[in-house]
């Protein structure tokens, strides 16, 4: 699974994985900071928060714009330099007034500029590593490997964000509205960590950056040009696959709003036994180590890397079983918690689902890109079929007024945690057919002289998807539950219908 790979890949992964773990920590939080520190309805939080997403997504088309003209490595380093003065905005805590409203506003523009300047380009650079013709064959399990390690940050950010506001309130006496700020201040930690690990490790991919028209001259005399017939047709499969995204995005940036309204409003705030476990994170993480160390065992071409798998197995089941057997009580469970499922499920199936389409590719049988894109909007019709169902008979979202006037979420059920967690396992299989081989297929169908713009064009699709996420505040409380659900597994089958209908067309570009 790492076999073969680029060192670059590596470098590049791990400069990302420590951004977004500060923006994972922030936006584990994020939802329910607007709703308790100014006091907004459902559906202003959720204008609010879909709005920076959009931005988040949206500026990568600019950020993509400007690298084809000045580089991609200049625009990486002046993107961490602004999403830092944004999170610096964020750790502040001014209170919940107007001032303080315009302030976290000003905020959101800076980090979503800044990550529009840092995220896309920094993919564009993975994929100039599979340029090379000795790793292009590496490059969808490449992007898969890329694609883990965003996760790995993102897996431990809801933890990180549940603990360090307990720690502000408890250990230093913040109010609860403060201590949101001690969360949004961790991202300008991880920030200078992702910028520290980007130049110690520069030399490795430093020949992906580019510089401007310079570069640009020298690459169109090494890449075979384009018809225009070609570029024209290209464009316009991307284009399409780009319609399609748009809803899943919609409907899988749930987790962040409506997804964890439902957990703060109708999930059970404690958890027993083999279900308790589940919410410490480094009970998964001790699992990712057995996922791993038993693909080793069976991949491993020496007697002392399989005895050191095992080892690690041994060693991974033990403690699992200790901590099992030291547990008392129920474990409280907190709605942010349930953020850590999706990348907790990315990094532990990603080398499941490359084992499989190892196996698949070595048949023939391997699915295109297109295919499993399609496949992917199938999987997440199907996860919100499932809260359907178990939606049916729950009450309707309620509100009452708090202590200073404004409306405070009410705690209706306590529906079992089981429910999120197998959404999120759903979401997650239709999350690894989708995101990293959409990525992929960008990078590989790109006209040469337009690779910035459109992988800015796949985060435009992402950010429009995100600005439609507020249906979720929209709907939260003005239908039955099973109603809102229902909305989004329809917008991901028709997406998939479409797919499909599109297949041969985006397969021909594809080859």
């Amino acid at each position: 699974m790492f076999e073969g790979q680029p060192k670059g890949l590596y470098a590049l992964a791990l400069a990302n994985t420590g951004e977004r773990f500060g923006y994972y920590t922030m936006l584990a939080v994020f939802a329910l900071f607007l709703r308790a520190n100014y006091g907004l309805s459902a559906a202003t939080a959720g204008t609010i928060y879909s709005s920076f997403l959009m931005l988040v997504y949206f500026f990568p088309l600019f950020g993509g714009m400007l690298a084809d003209k000045f580089g991609f490595g200049k625009m990486v380093t002046t993107g961490i330099m602004i999403m830092f003065g944004g999170y610096l905005l964020l750790s502040v805590p001014l209170g919940g007034d107007t001032v303080a409203l315009v302030v976290m506003l000003a905020a959101l523009l800076l980090i979503g500029f800044g990550t529009g300047l840092f995220k896309g380009n920094l993919q564009v650079m993975v994929g100039n590593l599979y340029d090379d013709p000795k790793y292009a064959a590496r490059r969808d399990s490449g992007f898969s490997l890329f694609y883990m390690a965003i996760n790995i940050g993102a897996l431990f950010a809801p933890t990180m964000a549940v603990r360090i506001m307990e720690y502000a309130q408890v250990e230093l006496g913040y109010p609860e509205n403060d201590s949101y700020h001690f969360a949004f201040a961790v991202a300008c930690a991880s920030l200078i960590l992702s910028i520290a690990i980007y130049y110690a490790f520069r030399s490795t991919f430093k020949h992906t950056e580019g510089n401007g028209k310079s570069t640009k001259k020298s690459d169109n005399a090494t890449v075979e040009e384009l018809s225009p017939a070609e570029t024209k047709q290209r464009i316009t499969a991307l284009c399409l696959v780009f319609a399609v995204v748009i809803f899943f995005w919609m409907a899988f940036h749930q987790n962040g709003l409506s997804l964890t309204y439902f957990a703060d409003e109708f999930t059970a705030r404690s958890a027993e036994g083999v279900q308790g476990m589940a919410f410490d994170v480094w009970n998964l993480v001790l699992i990712i180590f057995i996922v791993y160390a038993g693909f080793s065992l069976f991949q491993s071409k020496t007697q002392k890397a399989k005895g050191i798998s095992a080892a690690v197995i041994i060693v991974a089941v033990g403690l699992l079983v200790y901590k099992y057997s030291q547990m008392t009580g129920a474990v409280e469970v907190s709605a942010p918690i349930f953020q850590q499922f999706n990348p907790f499920y990315v990094v532990a199936l990603t080398p499941v689902s490359m084992a499989i389409f190892g196996a698949l590719a070595a048949n023939g049988k391997e699915p295109s890109a297109p295919r499993k894109i399609a496949y992917g909007m199938v999987i997440a019709a199907a996860a919100f079929a499932m809260l359907v169902f178990f939606s049916i008979d729950l009450p309707m979202p309620q509100t009452e007024l708090g202590p200073d006037g404004n409306p405070v979420a009410v705690h209706v059920a306590d529906v079992t945690p089981n429910l999120l967690i197998g959404v999120y396992l759903i979401l997650t299989f239709g999350e690894l057919l989708l995101s990293p081989m959409g990525i992929s297929f960008v990078s590989k169908v790109a006209p040469p002289k337009y690779k910035g713009m459109m992988m800015g064009g796949w985060f435009v699709a992402t950010a429009i998807g995100n600005q439609l996420v507020l249906f979720g505040g929209v709907l939260w409380g003005t239908i039955p539950l099973w109603a809102c659900w229902a909305v989004f597994m329809s917008v991901c089958l028709i997406a998939a219908v479409f797919m499909f209908a599109m297949m041969k067309r985006l397969e021909a570009v594809a080859k």
